[in-house]
Protein backbone atom coordinates (compact mmCIF):
# COMPACT_ATOMS: atom_id res chain seq x y z
CA UNK A 1 0.00 0.00 0.00
CA UNK A 2 1.34 3.65 -0.81
CA UNK A 3 2.07 6.22 1.76
CA UNK A 4 2.30 9.41 2.70
CA UNK A 5 5.64 10.15 5.30
CA UNK A 6 7.61 12.47 6.60
CA UNK A 7 11.13 12.11 8.20
CA UNK A 8 10.62 8.36 8.20
CA UNK A 9 6.96 8.71 9.78
CA UNK A 10 4.38 7.63 7.52
CA UNK A 11 0.26 7.15 7.15
CA UNK A 12 -1.30 4.90 4.37
CA UNK A 13 -2.23 7.23 1.62
CA UNK A 14 -6.30 8.06 1.48
CA UNK A 15 -7.59 9.47 -2.01
CA UNK A 16 -9.17 12.92 -1.46
CA UNK A 17 -7.06 14.16 2.06
CA UNK A 18 -4.94 16.78 1.53
CA UNK A 19 -1.04 16.78 2.49
CA UNK A 20 -2.13 19.32 5.53
CA UNK A 21 -4.62 16.35 6.83
CA UNK A 22 -1.07 14.22 6.58
CA UNK A 23 0.64 16.98 8.63
CA UNK A 24 -1.72 17.09 11.40
CA UNK A 25 -1.79 13.08 11.97
CA UNK A 26 1.83 12.86 11.29
CA UNK A 27 2.46 16.13 14.06
CA UNK A 28 4.05 18.00 11.77
CA UNK A 29 3.47 22.20 12.23
CA UNK A 30 2.59 23.82 8.85
CA UNK A 31 2.03 27.93 9.55
CA UNK A 32 -1.28 28.98 8.31
CA UNK A 33 -3.66 31.69 9.02
CA UNK A 34 -6.53 31.67 6.50
CA UNK A 35 -8.48 28.34 7.81
CA UNK A 36 -6.62 26.33 4.83
CA UNK A 37 -8.01 28.40 2.14
CA UNK A 38 -4.97 28.78 0.06
CA UNK A 39 -5.42 32.72 0.73
CA UNK A 40 -2.56 33.13 3.01
CA UNK A 41 0.02 31.13 1.20
CA UNK A 42 1.83 30.18 4.56
CA UNK A 43 1.92 26.59 4.27
CA UNK A 44 4.68 25.81 1.57
CA UNK A 45 5.45 22.45 1.70
CA UNK A 46 8.25 20.43 -0.45
CA UNK A 47 7.24 17.08 -2.15
CA UNK A 48 10.15 15.48 -2.35
CA UNK A 49 8.46 12.28 -4.12
CA UNK A 50 5.19 11.59 -5.61
CA UNK A 51 4.54 14.91 -7.03
CA UNK A 52 2.48 12.86 -9.85
CA UNK A 53 -0.33 11.90 -6.90
CA UNK A 54 -1.45 15.20 -6.46
CA UNK A 55 -4.40 17.18 -8.01
CA UNK A 56 -2.90 19.94 -10.26
CA UNK A 57 -2.22 23.21 -8.87
CA UNK A 58 -4.94 25.73 -7.55
CA UNK A 59 -5.38 29.11 -8.76
CA UNK A 60 -3.97 29.85 -5.92
CA UNK A 61 -0.77 27.98 -5.91
CA UNK A 62 -0.24 30.12 -9.18
CA UNK A 63 3.07 31.53 -7.14
CA UNK A 64 4.39 28.42 -6.76
CA UNK A 65 6.82 26.07 -8.90
CA UNK A 66 9.24 23.22 -8.96
CA UNK A 67 8.29 20.64 -6.08
CA UNK A 68 6.60 23.13 -3.79
CA UNK A 69 2.57 22.96 -3.31
CA UNK A 70 0.34 24.48 -0.28
CA UNK A 71 -0.12 22.00 1.87
CA UNK A 72 -4.00 23.12 2.07
CA UNK A 73 -4.48 22.53 -1.52
CA UNK A 74 -2.22 19.89 -2.46
CA UNK A 75 -5.12 16.69 -2.52
CA UNK A 76 -4.42 13.32 -3.53
CA UNK A 77 -6.15 11.86 -6.57
CA UNK A 78 -3.84 8.76 -7.20
CA UNK A 79 -2.86 6.29 -4.82
CA UNK A 80 0.07 4.93 -6.94
CA UNK A 81 2.81 6.31 -5.76
CA UNK A 82 4.11 7.31 -2.34
CA UNK A 83 4.33 10.51 -1.39
CA UNK A 84 7.20 12.70 0.90
CA UNK A 85 6.85 16.18 2.23
CA UNK A 86 9.13 18.57 4.35
CA UNK A 87 7.69 22.08 5.54
CA UNK A 88 10.12 25.01 4.89
CA UNK A 89 11.88 25.15 7.70
CA UNK A 90 14.48 27.73 6.50
CA UNK A 91 15.95 30.09 9.46
CA UNK A 92 15.16 33.82 8.61
CA UNK A 93 18.11 36.39 9.26
CA UNK A 94 17.53 37.14 13.11
CA UNK A 95 18.75 40.27 14.92
CA UNK A 96 20.78 38.83 17.56
CA UNK A 97 23.41 40.47 19.97
CA UNK A 98 26.79 39.16 20.08
CA UNK A 99 27.47 36.37 22.01
CA UNK A 100 30.21 37.73 24.28
CA UNK A 101 28.98 41.09 25.01
CA UNK A 102 29.94 42.05 28.42
CA UNK A 103 28.44 43.97 30.78
CA UNK A 104 27.32 47.66 31.24
CA UNK A 105 26.00 49.22 34.16
CA UNK A 106 25.49 47.93 37.57
CA UNK A 107 25.55 44.24 38.42
CA UNK A 108 22.65 43.03 40.86
CA UNK A 109 20.93 40.48 40.39
CA UNK A 110 17.92 38.70 41.79
CA UNK A 111 19.95 35.35 42.09
CA UNK A 112 23.40 35.42 43.22
CA UNK A 113 26.18 33.55 44.87
CA UNK A 114 26.59 33.63 48.70
CA UNK A 115 29.72 31.45 49.33
CA UNK A 116 28.73 28.03 48.84
CA UNK A 117 25.03 28.85 48.48
CA UNK A 118 22.43 30.38 45.89
CA UNK A 119 20.28 33.19 46.64
CA UNK A 120 17.16 34.26 45.02
CA UNK A 121 16.31 37.88 46.65
CA UNK A 122 16.42 36.87 50.33
CA UNK A 123 16.20 33.47 50.39
CA UNK A 124 18.73 30.45 49.89
CA UNK A 125 17.64 28.00 46.77
CA UNK A 126 20.30 25.89 45.88
CA UNK A 127 23.83 25.17 46.87
CA UNK A 128 26.34 26.47 44.05
CA UNK A 129 26.89 23.87 40.93
CA UNK A 130 30.11 26.24 39.72
CA UNK A 131 28.00 28.31 37.56
CA UNK A 132 25.06 31.02 37.97
CA UNK A 133 23.20 31.24 34.79
CA UNK A 134 19.89 33.75 33.95
CA UNK A 135 17.92 34.01 30.51
CA UNK A 136 16.93 36.87 28.99
CA UNK A 137 13.80 35.78 26.36
CA UNK A 138 13.02 37.90 23.23
CA UNK A 139 9.38 35.83 22.25
CA UNK A 140 8.34 37.97 19.19
CA UNK A 141 5.23 36.85 17.26
CA UNK A 142 7.50 35.35 14.40
CA UNK A 143 10.92 35.35 16.25
CA UNK A 144 12.34 33.62 19.21
CA UNK A 145 16.21 35.35 20.65
CA UNK A 146 17.67 33.46 23.72
CA UNK A 147 20.56 35.00 25.39
CA UNK A 148 22.51 33.52 28.72
CA UNK A 149 24.21 35.61 30.75
CA UNK A 150 26.97 34.47 33.68
CA UNK A 151 25.10 36.48 36.45
CA UNK A 152 27.98 36.50 38.46
CA UNK A 153 29.98 38.16 36.13
CA UNK A 154 27.06 39.82 33.80
CA UNK A 155 28.67 38.82 30.47
CA UNK A 156 26.74 36.92 27.85
CA UNK A 157 28.04 33.88 27.27
CA UNK A 158 25.45 32.34 24.39
CA UNK A 159 22.75 33.11 21.75
CA UNK A 160 20.08 31.24 20.18
CA UNK A 161 17.05 32.42 17.48
CA UNK A 162 14.91 30.27 15.09
CA UNK A 163 11.49 31.01 14.25
CA UNK A 164 8.24 30.67 17.02
CA UNK A 165 7.12 27.69 16.66
CA UNK A 166 3.53 28.65 16.84
CA UNK A 167 3.30 29.35 13.32
CA UNK A 168 1.00 26.97 13.03
CA UNK A 169 -1.82 29.26 14.80
CA UNK A 170 -1.54 31.81 12.65
CA UNK A 171 1.13 34.73 11.63
CA UNK A 172 -0.86 37.48 13.78
CA UNK A 173 -1.67 37.28 17.86
CA UNK A 174 -5.48 37.76 16.67
CA UNK A 175 -5.33 34.41 14.93
CA UNK A 176 -3.53 32.75 17.50
CA UNK A 177 -5.94 33.89 20.27
CA UNK A 178 -8.87 32.23 17.67
CA UNK A 179 -6.64 29.41 17.52
CA UNK A 180 -6.94 29.03 21.35
CA UNK A 181 -10.47 29.10 21.39
CA UNK A 182 -10.34 26.16 19.44
CA UNK A 183 -11.93 23.00 20.93
CA UNK A 184 -9.18 21.00 22.20
CA UNK A 185 -6.22 22.88 20.89
CA UNK A 186 -6.09 24.25 24.62
CA UNK A 187 -2.35 24.87 25.52
CA UNK A 188 -0.96 23.45 21.87
CA UNK A 189 0.71 27.16 21.39
CA UNK A 190 2.45 27.17 24.53
CA UNK A 191 3.52 23.29 24.64
CA UNK A 192 5.33 24.62 21.36
CA UNK A 193 7.30 27.69 21.97
CA UNK A 194 8.57 25.83 25.43
CA UNK A 195 9.52 23.00 23.75
CA UNK A 196 11.83 25.21 21.46
CA UNK A 197 12.85 27.38 24.19
CA UNK A 198 13.95 24.27 26.28
CA UNK A 199 15.76 22.88 23.43
CA UNK A 200 17.50 26.21 23.06
CA UNK A 201 18.42 26.19 26.76
CA UNK A 202 20.14 22.40 26.23
CA UNK A 203 21.65 23.21 23.30
CA UNK A 204 23.03 26.94 25.21
CA UNK A 205 24.27 25.15 28.18
CA UNK A 206 25.59 21.80 27.15
CA UNK A 207 28.05 24.29 24.43
CA UNK A 208 29.08 25.47 27.85
CA UNK A 209 29.64 21.97 29.39
CA UNK A 210 26.88 22.75 31.92
CA UNK A 211 23.06 21.69 32.41
CA UNK A 212 19.85 23.35 32.49
CA UNK A 213 20.05 23.07 36.53
CA UNK A 214 22.46 25.65 35.88
CA UNK A 215 19.92 27.92 34.62
CA UNK A 216 18.35 29.90 37.75
CA UNK A 217 16.05 32.82 36.15
CA UNK A 218 14.05 33.97 32.90
CA UNK A 219 13.38 37.18 32.28
CA UNK A 220 11.00 37.71 29.22
CA UNK A 221 9.75 40.48 27.00
CA UNK A 222 6.90 39.85 24.49
CA UNK A 223 3.81 41.28 23.45
CA UNK A 224 0.81 41.23 25.86
CA UNK A 225 -0.78 37.29 23.55
CA UNK A 226 2.67 35.48 23.44
CA UNK A 227 3.85 36.64 27.01
CA UNK A 228 0.35 35.29 28.42
CA UNK A 229 0.15 32.00 25.99
CA UNK A 230 3.83 31.50 27.49
CA UNK A 231 2.57 31.79 31.34
CA UNK A 232 -0.44 29.52 30.22
CA UNK A 233 -3.41 32.56 30.83
CA UNK A 234 -6.33 32.53 28.42
CA UNK A 235 -5.91 34.96 25.62
CA UNK A 236 -9.36 35.34 24.88
CA UNK A 237 -10.21 38.82 27.15
CA UNK A 238 -7.21 39.98 24.48
CA UNK A 239 -8.88 39.71 21.38
CA UNK A 240 -12.33 41.33 22.07
CA UNK A 241 -13.03 44.76 23.24
CA UNK A 242 -11.57 46.40 25.50
CA UNK A 243 -8.75 43.93 23.82
CA UNK A 244 -7.02 43.72 27.33
CA UNK A 245 -5.25 40.87 29.26
CA UNK A 246 -7.05 38.98 32.28
CA UNK A 247 -3.76 40.59 34.16
CA UNK A 248 -4.75 44.11 33.15
CA UNK A 249 -7.92 43.60 33.98
CA UNK A 250 -7.00 42.38 37.46
CA UNK A 251 -4.83 45.35 37.31
CA UNK A 252 -7.59 47.89 36.62
CA UNK A 253 -9.92 46.36 39.23
CA UNK A 254 -7.24 46.63 41.77
CA UNK A 255 -6.32 43.07 42.48
CA UNK A 256 -2.57 43.15 41.55
CA UNK A 257 -0.09 45.94 42.02
CA UNK A 258 1.03 45.97 38.48
CA UNK A 259 1.37 43.51 35.76
CA UNK A 260 4.28 41.74 35.58
CA UNK A 261 4.21 38.29 36.03
CA UNK A 262 6.41 35.58 38.29
CA UNK A 263 5.82 31.92 37.82
CA UNK A 264 7.91 28.75 38.97
CA UNK A 265 9.99 27.66 35.46
CA UNK A 266 8.17 23.98 36.48
CA UNK A 267 5.41 24.97 36.32
CA UNK A 268 5.29 26.26 32.48
CA UNK A 269 7.40 23.07 31.73
CA UNK A 270 10.62 25.42 31.55
CA UNK A 271 13.47 22.87 32.25
CA UNK A 272 15.90 25.07 34.29
CA UNK A 273 16.90 24.50 37.98
CA UNK A 274 13.64 23.70 40.15
CA UNK A 275 14.20 26.69 42.43
CA UNK A 276 13.90 28.71 38.89
CA UNK A 277 11.51 31.98 38.66
CA UNK A 278 10.33 33.07 35.07
CA UNK A 279 9.74 36.82 35.14
CA UNK A 280 7.51 38.24 32.37
CA UNK A 281 7.79 42.18 32.00
CA UNK A 282 4.83 44.61 32.68
CA UNK A 283 2.37 45.79 30.05
CA UNK A 284 1.58 48.87 29.37
CA UNK A 285 -2.00 48.42 27.79
CA UNK A 286 -4.13 46.47 25.56
CA UNK A 287 -1.66 45.18 22.71
CA UNK A 288 1.13 47.58 23.76
CA UNK A 289 2.38 44.91 25.87
CA UNK A 290 5.97 43.82 27.79
CA UNK A 291 8.20 44.56 24.73
CA UNK A 292 7.49 47.57 24.55
CA UNK A 293 8.52 47.99 27.96
CA UNK A 294 11.88 46.60 27.79
CA UNK A 295 12.49 48.45 24.22
CA UNK A 296 12.10 52.03 26.88
CA UNK A 297 14.32 50.61 28.70
CA UNK A 298 17.25 50.20 25.81
CA UNK A 299 16.44 54.10 24.52
CA UNK A 300 15.95 55.54 27.80
CA UNK A 301 13.02 57.06 26.04
CA UNK A 302 12.64 60.54 27.67
CA UNK A 303 14.95 60.06 30.01
CA UNK A 304 16.95 63.17 28.33
CA UNK A 305 13.67 65.45 28.45
CA UNK A 306 13.89 65.50 24.82
CA UNK A 307 10.46 64.73 22.64
CA UNK A 308 11.07 61.59 21.46
CA UNK A 309 9.26 58.43 19.33
CA UNK A 310 10.19 54.85 19.50
CA UNK A 311 8.64 52.88 16.73
CA UNK A 312 9.27 48.96 17.30
CA UNK A 313 8.05 47.60 13.78
CA UNK A 314 6.47 43.94 12.99
CA UNK A 315 3.09 42.02 12.63
CA UNK A 316 1.92 43.91 15.76
CA UNK A 317 4.29 47.99 15.85
CA UNK A 318 3.95 49.83 18.82
CA UNK A 319 4.47 53.52 18.33
CA UNK A 320 5.16 54.97 22.35
CA UNK A 321 6.42 58.89 22.28
CA UNK A 322 7.69 61.41 24.85
CA UNK A 323 6.86 64.80 25.17
CA UNK A 324 7.01 67.47 27.83
CA UNK A 325 7.46 64.80 30.65
CA UNK A 326 4.91 62.34 29.43
CA UNK A 327 4.36 58.94 27.47
CA UNK A 328 1.77 58.30 25.21
CA UNK A 329 1.45 54.51 23.79
CA UNK A 330 -0.56 52.97 20.47
CA UNK A 331 -0.09 49.61 18.93
CA UNK A 332 -0.69 48.76 14.92
CA UNK A 333 -1.98 45.56 13.95
CA UNK A 334 0.09 45.82 10.95
CA UNK A 335 -0.02 42.27 9.97
CA UNK A 336 2.60 40.05 7.97
CA UNK A 337 2.59 41.57 4.78
CA UNK A 338 6.00 42.82 5.35
CA UNK A 339 7.21 39.83 6.48
CA UNK A 340 6.01 37.98 3.55
CA UNK A 341 2.60 37.02 4.25
CA UNK A 342 -0.06 37.95 1.36
CA UNK A 343 1.99 39.23 -0.81
CA UNK A 344 2.77 36.74 -4.13
CA UNK A 345 6.51 36.88 -3.85
CA UNK A 346 7.01 38.45 -0.48
CA UNK A 347 9.03 36.33 1.84
CA UNK A 348 10.69 36.45 5.40
CA UNK A 349 14.61 37.18 5.84
CA UNK A 350 15.51 33.79 4.51
CA UNK A 351 18.79 33.43 2.20
CA UNK A 352 17.48 34.31 -1.43
CA UNK A 353 15.64 37.23 -0.55
CA UNK A 354 15.73 40.89 -2.20
CA UNK A 355 16.14 42.97 0.74
CA UNK A 356 16.77 46.03 -1.25
CA UNK A 357 16.04 47.20 -5.00
CA UNK A 358 16.04 50.26 -7.45
CA UNK A 359 14.71 50.73 -10.38
CA UNK A 360 15.11 52.42 -14.06
CA UNK A 361 12.70 55.56 -14.86
CA UNK A 362 11.34 53.10 -17.19
CA UNK A 363 10.91 50.34 -14.64
CA UNK A 364 13.23 47.71 -15.19
CA UNK A 365 15.19 46.95 -12.63
CA UNK A 366 18.99 48.27 -12.24
CA UNK A 367 19.80 46.39 -9.48
CA UNK A 368 18.81 44.39 -6.08
CA UNK A 369 20.89 42.77 -3.43
CA UNK A 370 20.16 39.54 -1.86
CA UNK A 371 20.32 37.87 1.39
CA UNK A 372 23.55 35.68 1.63
CA UNK A 373 23.73 36.61 -2.50
CA UNK A 374 22.01 33.74 -3.11
CA UNK A 375 19.81 33.52 -6.21
CA UNK A 376 16.64 35.94 -5.81
CA UNK A 377 13.31 33.47 -4.64
CA UNK A 378 11.40 36.33 -3.50
CA UNK A 379 11.67 39.94 -1.81
CA UNK A 380 11.01 40.19 2.13
CA UNK A 381 10.08 43.47 3.70
CA UNK A 382 13.35 45.94 3.67
CA UNK A 383 12.99 45.47 -0.27
CA UNK A 384 9.16 45.78 -0.45
CA UNK A 385 9.37 49.19 0.86
CA UNK A 386 12.12 49.78 -1.52
CA UNK A 387 9.75 48.50 -4.78
CA UNK A 388 7.10 50.95 -3.16
CA UNK A 389 9.30 53.81 -2.98
CA UNK A 390 11.00 53.20 -6.25
CA UNK A 391 7.62 52.81 -8.40
CA UNK A 392 6.67 56.00 -6.77
CA UNK A 393 9.66 58.37 -7.21
CA UNK A 394 9.51 57.30 -11.08
CA UNK A 395 6.44 57.72 -11.70
CA UNK A 396 5.22 54.32 -12.25
CA UNK A 397 2.45 54.47 -10.23
CA UNK A 398 -0.06 56.40 -8.17
CA UNK A 399 -0.57 56.97 -4.66
CA UNK A 400 -3.46 55.03 -5.14
CA UNK A 401 -1.52 52.02 -6.03
CA UNK A 402 -2.68 52.00 -9.66
CA UNK A 403 0.31 50.85 -12.31
CA UNK A 404 0.66 54.59 -14.84
CA UNK A 405 1.84 52.96 -17.63
CA UNK A 406 -0.90 50.80 -18.06
CA UNK A 407 -3.58 50.84 -15.36
CA UNK A 408 -5.82 48.33 -16.68
CA UNK A 409 -2.07 45.82 -16.01
CA UNK A 410 -2.38 43.53 -13.25
CA UNK A 411 1.26 43.11 -12.10
CA UNK A 412 4.90 44.10 -12.95
CA UNK A 413 7.99 42.04 -13.39
CA UNK A 414 10.47 42.94 -11.00
CA UNK A 415 12.92 40.30 -11.78
CA UNK A 416 11.79 38.50 -15.27
CA UNK A 417 14.62 35.99 -15.09
CA UNK A 418 13.42 34.05 -12.23
CA UNK A 419 9.56 34.92 -12.73
CA UNK A 420 9.36 37.43 -10.31
CA UNK A 421 6.24 39.90 -9.73
CA UNK A 422 4.72 42.27 -8.08
CA UNK A 423 1.03 42.90 -8.23
CA UNK A 424 -1.91 45.52 -7.59
CA UNK A 425 -3.35 42.84 -4.71
CA UNK A 426 0.79 42.94 -3.45
CA UNK A 427 0.46 46.59 -3.38
CA UNK A 428 -2.79 46.92 -1.45
CA UNK A 429 -2.13 44.40 1.15
CA UNK A 430 1.36 46.33 1.71
CA UNK A 431 -1.21 49.57 1.53
CA UNK A 432 -2.89 47.99 4.42
CA UNK A 433 -0.17 47.08 6.28
CA UNK A 434 1.51 50.71 6.03
CA UNK A 435 -1.75 52.61 6.75
CA UNK A 436 -1.62 50.70 10.12
CA UNK A 437 2.23 51.84 10.85
CA UNK A 438 0.94 55.31 9.55
CA UNK A 439 -2.12 55.69 11.85
CA UNK A 440 -0.45 54.37 14.69
CA UNK A 441 2.22 57.58 14.57
CA UNK A 442 -0.11 60.39 13.17
CA UNK A 443 -2.48 59.43 16.11
CA UNK A 444 0.10 59.12 18.57
CA UNK A 445 1.65 62.86 17.58
CA UNK A 446 -1.68 64.37 17.19
CA UNK A 447 -2.44 63.32 20.52
CA UNK A 448 0.42 64.76 22.09
CA UNK A 449 0.38 67.66 20.02
CA UNK A 450 3.48 67.15 18.41
CA UNK A 451 4.78 67.56 14.55
CA UNK A 452 7.37 65.43 13.22
CA UNK A 453 9.78 68.12 12.93
CA UNK A 454 9.50 68.13 17.07
CA UNK A 455 10.77 64.74 17.20
CA UNK A 456 14.65 65.01 18.04
CA UNK A 457 15.33 61.03 18.17
CA UNK A 458 13.30 58.47 16.07
CA UNK A 459 14.05 54.88 17.55
CA UNK A 460 13.20 52.48 14.98
CA UNK A 461 13.37 48.70 16.77
CA UNK A 462 13.14 45.51 15.48
CA UNK A 463 14.74 43.64 12.59
CA UNK A 464 12.39 45.25 9.47
CA UNK A 465 13.52 48.69 10.81
CA UNK A 466 17.29 47.43 11.10
CA UNK A 467 17.50 47.19 7.10
CA UNK A 468 14.99 49.16 6.15
CA UNK A 469 16.16 52.41 3.95
CA UNK A 470 15.17 55.22 6.16
CA UNK A 471 14.41 57.89 2.79
CA UNK A 472 12.38 55.57 0.82
CA UNK A 473 10.39 54.66 4.44
CA UNK A 474 9.40 58.24 4.53
CA UNK A 475 8.56 58.27 1.29
CA UNK A 476 6.10 56.27 0.69
CA UNK A 477 4.69 57.33 4.53
CA UNK A 478 5.36 53.86 6.54
CA UNK A 479 7.51 56.10 9.19
CA UNK A 480 7.24 59.62 9.98
CA UNK A 481 8.63 62.46 7.99
CA UNK A 482 11.80 63.48 10.98
CA UNK A 483 14.75 64.39 9.25
CA UNK A 484 17.08 61.35 8.73
CA UNK A 485 19.59 62.52 11.05
CA UNK A 486 17.26 62.26 13.96
CA UNK A 487 16.99 58.80 13.10
CA UNK A 488 18.50 55.93 15.34
CA UNK A 489 18.01 52.35 14.46
CA UNK A 490 18.38 50.02 17.61
CA UNK A 491 18.11 46.59 16.50
CA UNK A 492 16.61 44.00 18.91
CA UNK A 493 16.05 46.83 21.94
CA UNK A 494 13.42 43.90 23.44
CA UNK A 495 16.30 41.29 24.36
CA UNK A 496 18.52 44.07 25.30
CA UNK A 497 15.93 45.98 27.80
CA UNK A 498 14.99 41.93 28.95
CA UNK A 499 19.03 41.37 29.13
CA UNK A 500 19.15 44.74 31.54
CA UNK A 501 15.79 43.60 33.77
CA UNK A 502 17.88 40.49 34.38
CA UNK A 503 21.19 41.50 35.53
CA UNK A 504 19.96 44.48 37.53
CA UNK A 505 17.05 43.63 39.57
CA UNK A 506 16.30 47.46 40.26
CA UNK A 507 15.15 48.07 37.08
CA UNK A 508 12.11 46.00 37.30
CA UNK A 509 10.61 48.10 39.99
CA UNK A 510 10.96 51.12 37.78
CA UNK A 511 9.89 49.17 34.53
CA UNK A 512 6.65 48.27 36.19
CA UNK A 513 5.93 51.70 37.75
CA UNK A 514 6.92 53.60 34.61
CA UNK A 515 3.90 51.19 32.72
CA UNK A 516 1.50 52.75 34.58
CA UNK A 517 2.45 56.21 33.63
CA UNK A 518 1.43 55.82 29.90
CA UNK A 519 -0.97 56.78 28.23
CA UNK A 520 -2.90 54.15 26.20
CA UNK A 521 -4.88 55.52 22.80
CA UNK A 522 -6.51 53.07 21.48
CA UNK A 523 -6.43 53.73 17.81
CA UNK A 524 -9.81 52.24 16.87
CA UNK A 525 -12.05 54.45 19.09
CA UNK A 526 -10.17 57.99 17.63
CA UNK A 527 -13.20 59.37 15.96
CA UNK A 528 -11.70 60.19 12.29
CA UNK A 529 -10.01 56.77 12.39
CA UNK A 530 -11.27 55.48 9.11
CA UNK A 531 -10.26 59.34 7.28
CA UNK A 532 -6.54 58.86 8.80
CA UNK A 533 -6.61 55.15 7.70
CA UNK A 534 -8.10 55.88 4.55
CA UNK A 535 -5.40 58.84 3.97
CA UNK A 536 -2.46 56.26 5.40
CA UNK A 537 -3.53 53.67 2.47
CA UNK A 538 -1.97 56.04 0.09
CA UNK A 539 1.66 55.59 -1.07
CA UNK A 540 3.08 59.42 -0.39
CA UNK A 541 4.72 61.24 3.10
CA UNK A 542 2.66 61.34 5.92
CA UNK A 543 1.84 65.53 6.63
CA UNK A 544 5.06 67.52 8.13
CA UNK A 545 2.39 69.16 9.82
CA UNK A 546 -0.72 67.39 11.64
CA UNK A 547 -4.38 68.72 12.43
CA UNK A 548 -5.66 69.00 15.76
CA UNK A 549 -7.50 66.61 17.52
CA UNK A 550 -10.37 68.40 17.67
CA UNK A 551 -11.75 66.04 20.63
CA UNK A 552 -8.66 66.58 22.30
CA UNK A 553 -7.94 69.41 24.81
CA UNK A 554 -3.89 71.20 25.10
CA UNK A 555 -2.38 68.44 27.07
CA UNK A 556 -0.12 70.30 29.84
CA UNK A 557 3.78 69.11 31.05
CA UNK A 558 3.16 66.29 33.80
CA UNK A 559 4.69 68.06 37.04
CA UNK A 560 6.99 66.28 38.76
CA UNK A 561 8.32 64.16 35.99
Amino acid sequence: MSTVSHQGKSRPLVLDRTVFDYADELAVEVPTSCQRTGQCHECVVEVTSGMESLVSRTETEGFLRGDFRLACQARIVCDDLDIEFAPLRRRPRILEPRADRTRTGRLDPMVFRAGDEVWYGDAPIDVYRGAIYGLAVDLGTTTVVLEMVDLETGRSVAVSSFENPQQFGGSDVMNRISYEARRGVTGELQNAVVTAVNQGIREMVVHRGRRPPHVYEIVVAANSTMRDILFGLDVQSIGQKPYKSLVEHAYLEGRRRHTALVANSRDLGLRANRQAKVYGLPLIASHVGADAVACLETVQLGKSGRTEMLVDMGTNTEVVLHHRGRLYAASCPAGPAFEGGLVTYGMRAYDGAIESISLAPDGTTLGYATIGDEPPTGICGSGLADLLAELRRHGLMTPLGVFTKDRKLFAIDVVPERGITFSKQDVGNLAQAKAANYCGQFIVMRTAGVEPIQIERLYLAGGFATYLDVRNAVDIGLIAPVPEERVVKVGNAAIDGARALLVDRSKRRLAEEQAKRVTHIELETTPDFFEIFVEGCQLKPMPAELPPDPSMEPVGELVGS
